[in-house]
């Protein structure tokens, strides 16, 4: 499973949220899921920013190989789930050809009882990162466990 998150400019919460998937992958034992992210409005090849770095540090996400990339069609075709920070991003996501299998982040681990966008924390203060973080960390776990309930009841029927 090839998970994508989109944010603005793939410096802070789309590299967050991939690197906490990985962790909540690792963690259940999930060696088929991976997770990728990019950016509406990336400059291409940028670091992570520091209140991304310092928060990821804090949790035990090494963001220092991040480089940001802009979302195109061919990362939107690759993706078998691609999960948006906000509304506006969503539309790109679909404009690309991602209609189907693209969604609100929120929305999509909540089974569609949050729809509000995750916070941009872009050069706020340390703790908006941290509470930016705390958001992502509760959305991509509820993720990960509606993907394994999913990938159980598939299971079943089979």
């Amino acid at each position: 499973m090839r998970l994508l998150f989109v944010c603005t400019g793939n410096t802070c919460r789309s590299p967050l949220a991939a690197a906490i998937a990985h962790t909540v992958a690792a963690e259940r034992g999930l060696d088929d899921i991976d997770a990728s992210s990019a950016g509406t409005s990336a400059w291409e090849g940028a670091s992570a920013s520091d209140g991304a770095l310092l928060v990821g540090l804090e949790r035990g996400l090494d963001l220092n190989a991040h480089r940001s990339r802009q979302l195109d069609r061919e990362l939107v075709e690759q993706a078998d789930l691609v999960l948006a920070m906000g509304p506006h991003h969503l539309e790109r996501i679909e404009a690309l050809g991602g209609a189907g299998k693209s969604f609100l982040l929120t929305a999509y681990a909540s089974h569609g009882k949050n729809t509000r966008p995750v916070n941009d924390p872009m050069g706020a203060e340390l703790d908006v990162y941290r509470a930016t973080a705390d958001e992502l960390d509760r959305a991509v776990r509820q993720t990960i466990d509606r993907l394994m309930a999913e990938r159980g009841s598939a299971g079943d029927t089979a």
